[in-house]
Parts: structure tokens; C-alpha cells; sequence
């Protein structure tokens, strides 16, 4: 495809890109003020600056979509999972009857570090900070009833995302789903696991080969899906700047994109199903800017880097989540508010995908009514606010495009350091994003222990006798319940197909072509989660981190 041209004035872009967008996704409803004002598309000088130039055009400081939220909201999802499928079945039948619009699957560590729910070195942790999912029936429990073509579902699993997504496909063609009708995302980022978060299984380089094979079989054959979602919220939340997440993450971009291309696609052949994923933090400003900021960058790194001719190629499209980190167990429900200025930064940044924090998450998981106050925040903002009116209400504002600016130059500039050091992976072996992390994660402590930096309820404006509501308790039957059905899986199993299907898997992991379509094999031959990722640990051995 051709570069797209770049309307010369406002007028241009409004009978151009913008009724063409309109015409192919009507407008929500028609906008005007509270005194009967139209409120416009865009509010922009009739001749804007190319850096900031026109939503749904390059370099998209403004949005990848011409008409903003005025066509379509972004996508409201609330990050859960607890105890056992059927616990979660059960609380994501009830967000999906409150108004969201699609789930995000919470699973708990044992699965994301590879072992099964009736492995007693994990039996702490079973369904704690998670959903326990170790079999394709317990995959398919978890989304009982619920239909896999109509709704779109957000995994964050990265050293077992091909185990996890080969389970959601095999249950979505038990449903009879097409696999082109199947959309969601697998997080899939392994090299934030060794910057920031710690769930790696293997070694950097296998890894990086697993995460490269997933993007290119759901080239193939799932259309719908973003094999991946580059995180640069783990890398905040671990303490990083604004800066730094996007630097940090990007650099990972790029480090995925070289990977896959080595396997002889095309960058266009993949691009347009890499997905990205950042933090909103509660610097409401400084955060719209990095979300347009973003944008700038991604377009360069995908048209000027990769010379990808497809617009869809050099389009940012990411979730969101609101800061776990800026959640505090004093005066809890001060947490409401924190939650509605980050979701806030994140809608007029542009943002496709939003989580937003519960309040008590700082306690425990979070209850049934806190999780409602969650999306109802989202749900306030999109339709309360009037903010969703307009596309990039901010823009032109002059600290909103001097702060994008130099997100932007910095970015780029921490981006080529890397680059410099031989690309990501060999700077994360190195430790150069870990130790970047690290000074700036101590200078925001400091800050707040000098009181430089204000938290409420923490080191300012205290009450005495603060009520704390209890957190919601795990279910303590979930091990016994594990045990009992993988036990009757592995008896019931066919133990000879599950073994061969094991031993192809081992094969193919000593070799150098595709793993996938080996995962799969296995998960449908009821092969457990735990037993693939024992598989791939005898072939790939296991990571230490440098001490």
C-alpha cells in the first residue's frame, strides 16, 4: 500500500479522511455543550504543525482513527481471575452483564510459571493472585457459556502464552468458532519478564524463539489476534519514568520485529497484529503527552526503521491499565480517585483499551462491589465527562505539545543508547534497562520518604483510626478441587497419545522449525500445562538471573 497522503488544512481533512470515516462508522450521536454549542471533531489551528498534523493521518500525535471515540469507544475491560475457572466464569458472566466489553484473564503464578494446579511445590499459590488453569478442561470451564466468536479475550501470560493460547483455540474450536472469528490478544512479552516482572521460565534467547513463533503462526492463521502486547506497564509499575517505559519497550518492539523477520516474513506480513500495552499514571498531563508521544515513535520505527508500506503497520494500537503502584492500603477509597484521573490520562491520550484498578487491590483481590465502582469509572468517563466528543481534546494545548516533544526526542534518543549496546536482548544481559529501573525506581522512593512527593494518606493527610474493608478471601478448596480432576484427566487421558504427542514436542523443541502446532497438539491430546512446560524445560533448561 502507498503512503497516505496528509490533508493540507483542516477543511481538507474534515471532507476527506474524516467523512470517510464517518461514512464507514456513524457517529455515536451528535455533540455540542450544555449551551447548545456544536462541538467539533477537532480542535486544531485550520493550518497544524506536520509533527501534530491531523488524527487518522501520520505521524498520529493525534489517533490512529480519524473520528477519536465519537464512532466507537475504546474497550472496556476489567483485569480478573481468582481461584478455580468456575469462580472466574462466574465474576466475568457478571462483568459481562454490567457493560464490559471485553475480558482480561488475571492467571495465578503457578500457571504463569509453568506447573500444574496438584504440584506441591506451588500448592501455596494455587488461584491466589490468579485463575489456576493447568488443562484444556479447565480452559474450557472458564469460558462456559460464554461464546468465543462474539467476544474478545486479553491473556496476561508471557513464558507460557503458547500453552494458554493453544487451549483457547482448541476450546474455540470445540464451540465450533472459525479460528478468523477469534480475537483477543496473548501478552507474549518475555523480555519485560527479565527487566521488570520476574515470570521467565527458559533462558532469553529459547524464549525469544517461542515469542517469535507465536507471532508468526497467528500470521497465519489467526488474523484476529495480537499474538503479542509489548509491555511497557510492568516496566512502570517496576519503577521506571515515562521515558523509560516507552524507551524500554520499544526497544523490545524492535528486538521481536527483527526476531520474526529472521524467520523470513515480511514486516507488513505481522505488523498490524502487534499489540502494545502501557501504564497510566496519576501525572495526568505528562501522561497524555507520552500516549501521543508514542504514537510519533512507533510510526517512525515501523515506516522509517522497517519500511513498512501498510498504514496499519504504523499504527500504535494499545491497552491501558491504571497503576497498581499509585494504590494505597491507607484511606483506600482515595484509590477511586487516583483510578479516575489514570483512567482519564489514558482516554485523552487516545487509548483503544482500558482497565481500570479497583480500590482494595492494595488489600487483596478485589471484591464483587469494588470491581463495579472500577468499570462504572470507565463507564462515567465515556459517557459523562464529554471528553470522548472530541478527538485529542488536548492537542494544541502549548504544555501538552512541548511535553509530547520532548517524550518523543528522549525516547528516541534512549532507544538508539540501545541500539548502541546491540539491541535489547543483549542489553537485558547486560542489565542496562534492569539498572535504569532501579536508580529511578530509588529516586521516586526517596522523594517520597523526603516528602517531595506527596501520596496522600501515606506521608500527608493522615487520620487516625482509618477503617480498612476486608479483602475478599481465596477459596481454600481450590488445591483439593486441582488435585481431584487432574488426577481423573491423566487417568482418563489416552496415555499413549499424550506420550507421543509429548515426545513430538521434545523433538521438535531440539530442532529449529515451529513449536505451535506441536503445543497444540499436545494441549488436544490433554497433555497438562505443566507437562508441556516440562518438555520445553528439558530442551531449553531453565533462566538464573545475574546476581
Amino acid at each position: 500500500m502507498s503512503e497516505v497522503p496528509r490533508s493540507r488544512d483542516r477543511d481538507a481533512w474534515e471532507r476527506g479522511r474524516y467523512a470517510d470515516a464517518v461514512a464507514r462508522v456513524p457517529e455515536r450521536g451528535t455533540f455540542a455543550t450544555t449551551y447548545g454549542e456544536p462541538i467539533p471533531p477537532i480542535g486544531v489551528p485550520a493550518d497544524a504543525p506536520a509533527a501534530v498534523g491531523f488524527p487518522g493521518e501520520p505521524p498520529y500525535t493525534r489517533g490512529i482513527h480519524a473520528t477519536g471515540y465519537r464512532g466507537r469507544l475504546w474497550t472496556m475491560r476489567q483485569y480478573a481471575g481468582f481461584a478455580d475457572a468456575d469462580a472466574t466464569n462466574a465474576r466475568y458472566r457478571y462483568l459481562l452483564a454490567h457493560g464490559q466489553t471485553g475480558l482480561s484473564v488475571a492467571f495465578d503464578l503457578p500457571t504463569q510459571m509453568g506447573y500444574d494446579a496438584d504440584d506441591e511445590r506451588v500448592a501455596a499459590e494455587i488461584g491466589r493472585v490468579g485463575v489456576s488453569i493447568s488443562s484444556l478442561a479447565d480452559m474450557e470451564r472458564l469460558f462456559q457459556s460464554i461464546p468465543l466468536g462474539s467476544v474478545t479475550t486479553s491473556m496476561t501470560i508471557n513464558a507460557t502464552a503458547p500453552i494458554l493460547l493453544a487451549m483457547y483455540v482448541a476450546a474455540a474450536k470445540k464451540q465450533a468458532v472459525p479460528l478468523e472469528r477469534v480475537g483477543g490478544t496473548t501478552q507474549n512479552d518475555i523480555l519485560k519478564e527479565y527487566i521488570a516482572r520476574g515470570t521467565y521460565i527458559y533462558p532469553p534467547r529459547p524464549s525469544m524463539r517461542i515469542a517469535a513463533d507465536l507471532i508468526a503462526w497467528c500470521a497465519a492463521h489467526l488474523p484476529r489476534w495480537n499474538p503479542i502486547s509489548i509491555s511497557g506497564y510492568h516496566i512502570r509499575e517496576a519503577g521506571a519514568n515515562a521515558v523509560q517505559e516507552l524507551a524500554f519497550t520499544f526497544g523490545n518492539a524492535i528486538a521481536y520485529v527483527d526476531a520474526v523477520r529472521e524467520r523470513g516474513l515480511a514486516v507488513d506480513r505481522f505488523a498490524r497484529q502487534l499489540s502494545f500495552f502501557f501504564a497510566a499514571n496519576s501525572t495526568l498531563l505528562e501522561e497524555v503527552a507520552k500516549f501521543r508521544a508514542a504514537r510519533r515513535v512507533w510510526y517512525r520505527i515501523a515506516h522509517d526503521r522497517y519500511g513498512a508500506t501498510d498504514p496499519a503497520s504504523w499504527q500504535l494500537r494499545f491497552h491501558t491499565q491504571t497503576m497498581g503502584s499509585t494504590l494505597t492500603a491507607q484511606q483506600p477509597l482515595n484509590n477511586i480517585v487516583r483510578t479516575a484521573i489514570e483512567a482519564l490520562a489514558a482516554v485523552l491520550g487516545g487509548t483503544q483499551s482500558l482497565h481500570t484498578n479497583a480500590y482494595d487491590e492494595a488489600l487483596g483481590l478485589p471484591t464483587e462491589g469494588s470491581v463495579t465502582v472500577a468499570l462504572r469509572t470507565q463507564q462515567i468517563v465515556a459517557e459523562e465527562s464529554g471528553v470522548a466528543e472530541t478527538v485529542d481534546p488536548l492537542g494544541g494545548a502549548y504544555l501538552i505539545e512541548r511535553l509530547t516533544d520532548d517524550i518523543e526526542r528522549r525516547t528516541l534518543a534512549a532507544i538508539e543508547r540501545i541500539d548502541q549496546m546491540g539491541g535489547a536482548l543483549r542489553a537485558i544481559e547486560n542489565g542496562h534497562q534492569q539498572d535504569e529501573i532501579e536508580r529511578s525506581a530509588y529516586a521516586q522512593q526517596e522523594a517520597i520518604e523526603r516528602r517531595e512527593k506527596i501520596v496522600v494518606g501515606v506521608n500527608a493527610y493522615r487520620t487516625e483510626d482509618e477503617k480498612v474493608p476486608p479483602p475478599q478471601k481465596a477459596d481454600e478448596q481450590v488445591v483439593a478441587r486441582a488435585r481431584e480432576r487432574l488426577g481423573r484427566l491423566r487417568a482418563e487421558r489416552d496415555a499413549s497419545a499424550a506420550a507421543a504427542a509429548r515426545e513430538r514436542l521434545r523433538r521438535a523443541a531440539a530442532g529449529t522449525g515451529e513449536l505451535f502446532p506441536f503445543v497444540l497438539g499436545a494441549v488436544e491430546a490433554d497433555v497438562t500445562l505443566g507437562e508441556i512446560s516440562d518438555e520445553l524445560r528439558s530442551v531449553f533448561g531453565t533462566y538464573s538471573p545475574r546476581s
